[in-house]
């Protein structure tokens, strides 16, 4: 045994090694499927969606938005002034409520952002300041996901007309004031294989990694010719570019963005061998209102697989 003299400089390095490590760079599989939900126009309810009782199931609401909503003018950049812009008809308070009664491994999330909206116009964005933008979507969130009873919130700017240390900023400052106030449990971002969407995210990562719990990156805005060799080299790559995080795999049953690894390709193949490895981190679709038109098999499949032991 070695003297106490020269094991205790060893322990203590060992302990500086170990607390530098990332707190996620140590997770296994896990039983988190993600759905969002409430983007389309075809009235797509919770109660339509199936929950595995087995799960950590988390709905994700698409989208707020921080634009001005006024029949007087075109919708403009409102600086983190978020307002709803979800099937607010179908998806009511009133329903988080009973779906969460009904179903306690349910959690709800919002989603910032996204592609676009209305007659396919850009969601850009787009603060005066980081203090003003920061300030503005605190209060407009906050008063939003208290009124819906949410947990958490999703990034999915994916437009910039600001820089990557801009983005980092208002968007690390936003989770971590959100969590410190309890308004929010969990965060997560979702981004794709692009060169500004990735320059952006990976600014937010390398300054507020540590608040962000999931990375949904959205697998299927690669080639829909993917097969199950090059989704496990993205998978790696992905985990590297966010290393220490959650990164969830995904599929879409949106036929305008169902690209990436197909399930009659092997997606839930690939699925199977990421378990295997313990690097299944969980499981999210894109999304409900497409997946209807096919009774949610690929959901159905998703949560089956998670659930198992």
């Amino acid at each position: 045994m070695a003297p106490l003299d020269l094991l205790i400089p060893s322990l203590l390095l060992a302990f500086s090694l170990l607390i530098s490590v990332p707190p996620c760079a140590f997770a296994n599989n896990s039983k988190l499927f993600r759905e969002y939900i409430g983007a389309g126009s075809n009235r797509v309810d919770f109660s339509d969606v199936p929950v595995n009782p087995d799960v950590e199931f988390h709905f994700i609401l698409a989208f707020a938005i921080d634009y001005t909503v006024t029949d007087a003018s075109p919708p403009a950049p409102a600086d983190g002034v978020f307002t709803a812009f979800w099937d607010t008809d179908t998806l009511t308070p009133y329903k988080i409520t009973s779906l969460k009664r009904s179903h306690p491994n349910v959690k709800l999330a919002l989603s910032l952002g996204g592609d676009s909206f209305g007659d396919n116009r850009l969601v850009y964005f787009k603060p005066s300041s980081v203090n003003s933008w920061v300030a503005n979507a605190v209060s407009s969130l906050t008063r939003i996901i208290k009124l819906y009873d949410l947990d958490g919130i999703d990034i999915d700017y994916e437009h910039f007309l600001a820089g990557p240390d801009t983005f980092a900023e208002c968007i690390g400052r936003l989770v971590t004031t959100l969590k410190m106030n309890k308004v929010i449990s969990f965060a997560s971002i979702a981004p794709f294989e692009d060169r500004e969407v990735k320059i952006h995210y990976r600014a937010l990562w390398k300054k507020y990694g540590n608040a962000i719990d999931y990375v949904n990156f959205q697998f299927y805005a690669y080639d829909s010719t993917t097969n199950v060799t090059q989704f496990a080299g993205y998978f790696e790559e992905q985990s590297m570019n966010y290393y220490g995080g959650n990164v969830l795999v995904a599929l879409s049953t949106d036929k305008s963005s169902s690209g990436g690894l197909l399930p009659e390709n092997g997606f839930f193949d690939a699925c199977n061998e990421l378990k295997m490895q313990n690097k299944l981190h969980g499981i999210f679709i894109w999304a409900a209102d497409y997946s209807i038109s096919n009774g949610f098999s690929y959901e159905i499949m998703a949560q089956k697989l998670l659930a198992s032991a």
